[in-house]
């Protein structure tokens, strides 16, 4: 009865507050766990650029950070140097990502093989999209996609293969909003305790913008039996015309109210980002406040929009002792 007048009564007090969410965010008591996303650089310019937001963010001592592998595993090498580096220079946790399009289960082997040898202990296991994505025009997510006969054909045989080697969490991709090539919702369910089977540990969402959606998939995944982390993905994007090429390719609504606030603002990069950085952060304060305390972002190589955010989440730089 004690538990639940003090809840009756932390709930009136959240609803009587004059602060919002996004005032509320870093003063609830509930601590805040972040991760990143970044992606390998194709130039020495964007190496620069990786670095330098690897080095704003990693004071903020995030759970894991993720570096993504190309479309038909295009940046096997430079995913593979970035992971390096990262274990020797920094005092990060890379989670890989791999894929199993356009590889052999040798080829794919080989890689998990790779990655424990260097110290890695988390993959982010993922099917992947055919080389030339949707975004550039070319097939990609929600074509049609074919399997290598000597290949895995999918996540859920990816993760079984990670799990044969041993020694890995094994994080997976979900869809909120339906994947693209999916008949529907349960479908996707089906999918997801499928590579819970094969040793998934941990569901990393698409970006999304509609909070209403993402909160009933939340609910049909846990009334399905699903327990694993389902950890909320961020994108604070502030191009607005790159944002709707990657939602077009990968099922993320984007609402009419956020196409009206970067409506005539192609020119106005600054006011974009302060919109983005926003939005972002109203999605966190409000999913902090359903219960969610882990949150990974899609940086696109960017710190500021991310490090921004963070703050208002509570998470400060971790003090290094002298």
């Amino acid at each position: 009865m004690a538990a639940t007048a003090t809840s009756l009564a932390d709930a009136r007090a959240l609803l009587l507050s004059p602060l919002g969410p996004v005032a509320r965010a870093g003063n609830n008591g509930n601590p805040v766990r972040v991760s990143f996303e970044f992606f390998p650089p194709k130039s020495d310019d964007a190496e620069a650029n990786l670095w330098k937001a690897v080095r704003r963010l990693e004071p903020l001592n995030p759970e894991f950070v993720s570096v993504t592998y190309g479309a038909g595993g295009s940046t096997r090498e430079r995913t593979h140097r970035t992971v390096q580096r990262m274990l020797t220079e920094t005092t990060l946790k890379p989670a890989a990502h791999l894929t199993c399009v356009e590889a052999s289960r040798d080829e794919v082997d080989q890689v998990i093989q790779d990655y424990k040898a260097i110290g890695v202990d988390h993959i982010v296991a993922l099917r992947g999209d055919p080389p030339g994505s949707a975004v550039s025009g070319g097939s990609g997510i929600g074509g049609v996609y074919q399997p290598r006969a000597d290949g895995y054909a999918n996540a859920t045989e990816l993760a079984q293969a990670i799990q044969r080697v041993g020694g890995f969490q094994t994080s997976i991709g979900v869809y909120p909003e339906k994947h693209p090539e999916s008949p529907s919702i349960d479908h996707d369910i089906d999918v997801l305790k499928a590579k819970i089977d094969a040793g998934a540990t941990r569901a990393l969402s698409q970006f999304f913008f509609d909070i209403d959606a993402f909160l009933r998939f939340r609910d049909r995944i846990r009334a399905a039996g699903v327990t694993i982390p389902l950890i909320p993905g961020i994108m604070p994007v502030s191009n607005f015309a790159g944002l709707q090429r990657m939602s077009a390719s990968c099922g993320a609504a984007v609402p009419a109210w956020l196409a009206a606030h970067f409506d005539g603002l192609d020119d106005d990069p600054e006011t974009r980002k302060l919109l983005a950085a926003s939005v972002a952060a109203e999605t966190c304060a409000r999913l902090q406040e359903e219960g969610f305390a882990d949150f990974h972002f899609y940086t696109l190589n960017r710190a500021d929009l991310v490090y921004a955010i963070c703050r208002v989440l509570g998470v400060r730089e971790q003090k290094v002792a002298a």
